[in-house]
């Protein structure tokens, strides 16, 4: 009997052992659910000021830097030619020569009358100081050398015009006329292009446009030539935009000797938008809604708090705060969609700006 008694007292002692640890372990278990509901893991990163700089690209087309259509000043058939498509000429090489006997017959004519003006003004004047011409006999002779020397400048650059030359130095693209083609006034002869600089123009943004500034320098590349980089600079931006409410901006480069570009090509144009000094930023990441209606969640005292900040630009995957923040708080970058106002967070991971 007494072995029974205390057989039945050990399974009691141990059965209530058992229930004390599954009663312990319940209670851990609840405590840990408990926490992990109120406390939320966030990453966060401090709010500093940063100099805002990023990287664009866009695609131009590159354009010779001087482009020139060699219009006839004359009338008449092409004798001779001096210039081919692909050859190189220099500023004021002729390009073509039109028949100039007739131009040159005038040209000779008016030189003789107009030395022949002169000549007979000087008479005149010489027989006036001695008395023996007349006020009416000078102004007329005077009048004879203006109306000669019109004729002459005249006839001199009729006859300049039959030799059809290149204001500028470049590449013969294209000649239209040929030995004994008749050309006349205003008719396109040829087009010459100075390749030894380029241009190109792209289109940017309003926030771009006003982060550039002339002389800044630019990176081009090109499907051609892909290892190689070209250097560049700004040369203008436009201050009128356009209907799509952007800015035109002309890009100018040097050519390349050994890795000669053609105009008609496309570039690849890289640029830095740069701000000027430090400004408070966060990363985009942050944002809690839209541009329009930005807020970011800040951990205080391990309590995050929504807060609504006023946004500035937008520079690759940062973004300047001009109100709402302050330099040194801590904003949430990661976790933030499980977030409400007054959560007890638990910082996973700490980011800091570069």
């Amino acid at each position: 009997m007494r072995k029974k008694r205390v057989i039945i007292v050990s399974v009691i002692i141990i059965a209530a052992i058992i229930a004390i640890l599954f009663y312990n372990k319940s209670r851990s278990t609840l405590k840990s659910k408990s926490e992990i509901l109120t406390s939320i893991s966030v990453s966060v990163t401090k709010v500093e000021k940063q100099k805002l700089v990023t990287t664009r690209m866009m695609v131009g087309t590159i354009a010779a830097y001087n482009d020139v259509a060699i219009i006839s000043e004359t009338s008449g058939k092409v004798i001779a030619v001096y210039a081919e498509v692909g050859q190189h000429v220099s500023a004021s090489a002729p390009i073509v020569q039109v028949d100039d006997e007739l131009k040159k017959a005038a040209y000779i004519s008016a030189e003789t009358n107009y030395e022949k003006a002169k000549k007979d003004l000087e008479r005149f004047e010489s027989l006036y100081k001695q008395n023996a011409a007349t006020d009416q006999q000078i102004e007329g002779a005077r009048l004879a050398v203006k109306a000669a020397e019109a004729q002459y400048i005249s006839a001199r650059r009729q006859y300049n015009d039959t030799k059809i030359s290149t204001p500028i130095a470049g590449i013969v693209t294209s000649r239209n006329v040929d030995v004994g083609t008749f050309v006349s006034n205003n008719m396109l002869v040829a087009n010459v292009v100075d390749i030894s600089r380029l241009k190109a123009k792209i289109n940017v943004s309003e926030s771009d446009a006003f982060s550039l500034k002339v002389g800044d320098k630019v990176d081009i590349t090109t499907d051609v030539y892909p290892s190689v980089k070209y250097a560049g600079k700004i040369k203008s931006i436009s201050s009128k935009a356009d209907e799509a409410h952007t800015y035109s901006v002309e890009v100018t480069l040097d050519n390349s000797k050994q890795y000669p570009l053609k105009a008609g090509m496309f570039g690849r144009i890289s640029f830095t938008a740069k701000m000027d000094g430090k400004v408070l930023a966060i990363p985009r990441e942050a944002l809690v809604g839209s541009i329009k209606t930005p807020q970011v969640y800040i951990v205080d005292g391990g309590v995050a708090r929504l807060r609504s900040i006023v946004v500035g630009s937008e520079i690759g995957t940062a973004i300047s705060v001009l109100g709402g923040l302050n330099e040194g708080d801590t904003v949430v970058t990661n976790g933030q969609n499980n977030l409400k106002d007054s959560v007890a967070v638990t910082i996973m991971k700490e980011d800091f700006a570069k």
